[in-house]
């Protein structure tokens, strides 16, 4: 019986392991770190006293991978969010709240209220937004649409920059489209905002070890992989630094590592090769009971604020003009919007900064096609990760659909090996 080899125990490298323990393999997977979840992790902070996430990951109702891989896994339950689409906004500038609303259904009516609606815009200033749907595949947003207004200001920028982790002038507007074919354009019932609950991990990590596991998976933690051995058009040998491991003629192998790895590993293989930043903040202090679970910042550093029962967490993306800024410092001027936004009078609490240099790729035009599909030039070796082409940014259900993707390759092969 043919064995699947899986290298890489972040989210796309799970999907795979999933994917291919449903369809009936045997799957060993492999993990360099001492635990899975890869860049969407939780761990316990002693400087904070409480468990946190490296990141606030948000997804949106519309995920469909999403919602079909945790129903796998048994926690459809582990997302928590709003009934209806809602996404809460304060400007540091003015102090002015407000709320963007869209209606469940895909004909848009909310635009003609304007209690649903950026303040200041007329319903003519989104109809530009129709312009990303049909855009070139090497446009960029800010070449589509106009980036000096409002709308942009108050809406789309703080939006795209959480999608893209990106400058959202110069992001692909062709990824951008595709978020918002999946999202928007269908109606509020696809854009409901979902928060991982209580953490990442218990959402959509150690559920999925646990499932993986249950269903009789070899789940090896600790494992890096250090090369890969090649025989005409098949990998034959994965050379991890603990030993070498034979891979059977009709064995196939799902490479779910970052891209500067894979790589690293693959001959000739090419990937995107420039990163963007993302940094969060995280307090111990308890949310005020006013503060939205997620509100959106306009004029400071912070880009969106996250309430949770035992703290607030902030996330900037794009960041990379804070990756060496002094923590104490950022820290600080972050708790300051915080507390404006949120109407705190209370002097900084314990904090932690969490900067992850090489968080995504940039969702440029360029990069994007240097993303690789999921098949290679060697009949048995799949790639998986949100860095490959999902025709999808860097997102969670991109990450996931890769894994499938590859889970679905590596099944041909094993069955063609059969075959034959």
């Amino acid at each position: 019986m043919a064995r699947a080899h899986v290298i890489g125990a972040g989210l796309a490298g799970l999907a795979a392991a999933i994917a291919l323990t449903k369809a009936g393999h045997a799957v060993t997977l492999s993990e360099a770190g001492p635990r899975a979840g890869g860049r969407c992790r939780s761990y316990h902070d002693p400087q904070l006293g409480l468990t946190i996430d490296n990141g606030n990951h948000l997804v949106l109702s519309g995920n469909a991978a999403v919602a079909d891989h945790l129903a796998t896994i048994g926690a459809a339950d582990r997302l928590a969010g709003p009934a209806e689409a809602s996404f809460a906004f304060f400007d540091l500038r003015d102090g002015e709240r407000w709320r963007v609303a869209p209606n469940g259904g895909p004909l848009p009516w909310w635009l003609f209220v304007p209690g649903r609606r950026v303040p200041g815009t007329s319903v003519a200033d989104y109809l530009p937004l129709a312009r990303l749907l049909g855009a070139d595949a090497d446009a960029r947003i800010g070449d589509v649409i106009a980036t000096d207004t409002p709308l942009w200001e108050r809406l789309i920028a703080p939006l795209m920059v959480a999608v893209m982790n990106t400058p959202p002038a110069e992001a692909s507007a062709g990824l951008a489209a595709a978020v918002i074919r999946e999202t928007l354009a269908k109606g509020g019932r696809a854009c409901r905002p979902r928060i991982a609950h209580p953490t990442l991990a218990a959402a959509f990590v150690d559920p999925a070890i646990a499932w993986l596991r249950s269903h009789g998976a070899d789940i090896r933690m600790g494992r890096r992989l250090k090369a890969l051995g090649f025989a005409g058009d098949r990998v034959e040998r994965l050379g991890f630094a603990d030993g070498a491991d034979a891979v059977a003629a009709d064995d196939p192998v799902v490479l779910a590592v970052p891209a500067w790895m894979a790589a690293d590993l693959v001959p000739g293989l090419t990937v995107p090769d420039r990163h963007h930043a993302i940094v969060n903040a995280h307090f111990a202090f308890p949310p005020p009971p006013a503060l939205p679970p997620m509100l959106g910042v306009i004029g400071g550093t912070a880009e969106w604020i996250f309430a949770f029962p035992d703290r607030i967490s902030v996330t900037i993306s794009a960041a990379d003009r804070l990756c060496d800024e002094d923590r104490g410092a950022l820290a600080a001027r972050l708790w300051a919007e915080v507390a404006r936004a949120a109407g705190i009078d209370a002097p900084l609490p314990p904090w932690q900064i969490v900067r992850e240099r090489r968080a995504t790729f940039a969702a440029t035009p360029d990069q994007d096609a240097r993303r690789p599909g999921a098949a290679t030039a060697w009949a048995n070796l799949m790639l998986a990760g949100d860095w490959t082409r999902t025709g999808l940014p860097a997102t969670i259900e991109g990450a996931i659909r890769s894994g499938r993707t590859a889970a679905h390759l590596a099944g041909e092969v094993a069955r063609a090996h059969v075959s034959v």
